[in-house]
């Protein structure tokens, strides 16, 4: 009956995991019900919605690009040609730049993404109720990948119990069904979270990535460069067209990357 023992783990892996999910999805419909309605995201809101400071710190370095305010090399290097930042988020990237006019692109970045503004901009849409709080931001992605990792471990339990020597049935069960048991259950929170909070989200609320949905399809019925602007708030680096730049803000700077904790 030493197969007990490892039934015990799953069934705590596998309630625990499930209960963390349930909770964190009820949290995120009480959030999504208190927004009070639809409204029209900024491009800077945009960005922190879907890829977070780091994505509203590429937005304005391919903005201020875009506009000719900045030259972003290829190797990996930022040059300013005009030093008068626009908003808040424009003076922070100058700022991180320096006087000298001129920096690795990768500590602008970090710089920026960590800047005061950018932490206005994500207390605002916390209060709106578009942006999930920074002490539960990775709660509904988090609490899938505990699912996940509940349902690999029941299954490697299970083996493992099946494969014991002389481990028989229980109460003429076969050990394998009692632990069927947990891995359903985990599986079927998996499904229905699939199905109720999916695309899970390290920044949107539901509220947030719904309007996120509005903007990626009405950025479809246009090709100006707020449009541009727009793909690059919501898919990223990825969405740059041109391969100068696209490769000056895929340049990564080890050093940098270290400093930051990358």
């Amino acid at each position: 009956m030493f197969w007990v023992l490892l039934l015990l783990p799953a069934w705590a892996a596998a309630g625990i995991s499930c209960t963390r999910l349930c909770l964190a999805a009820v949290r995120a419909a009480t959030v999504d019900a208190d927004v009070a309605g639809a409204r029209e995201l900024t491009l800077y809101e945009a960005a922190f919605l879907s890829g977070g400071p780091a994505r509203v710190a590429d937005l304005t370095l391919v903005s201020m690009a875009r506009q000719r305010r900045l030259l972003l090399a290829h190797t990996g290097w930022a040059t300013v040609v005009d030093p008068r930042g626009r908003d808040d988020m424009e003076r922070s990237v100058l700022g991180a730049i320096g006087p000298e006019g001129q920096s690795r692109i990768a500590p602008v970045r970090a710089a920026a993404a960590a800047a005061d503004s950018v932490r206005r901009l994500a207390d605002r849409l916390v209060a709106a109720g578009l942006a999930v709080p920074d002490g539960a931001r990775t709660t509904v992605a988090g609490a899938v990948r505990q699912v996940q990792a509940a349902s690999a471990a029941v299954l490697a339990l299970a083996v493992v119990a099946v494969l014991l020597p002389g481990q028989g049935t229980g109460d003429g069960v076969p050990v394998a069904v009692w632990f069927a048991l947990p891995l359903v259950l985990t599986l079927s929170c998996l499904a229905i979270a699939r199905i109720e909070v999916h695309p899970y989200t390290r920044w949107a609320s539901p509220a947030g990535q719904r309007l996120l949905g509005t903007l990626a399809r009405h950025s479809d019925d246009t090709a100006d460069d707020r449009t541009y602007l727009t793909s690059v708030a919501v898919r990223g680096v990825r969405a740059i067209g041109e391969p100068d730049l696209r490769a000056a803000l895929a340049h990564r700077d080890r050093g940098a990357d270290r400093a930051a904790g990358g």
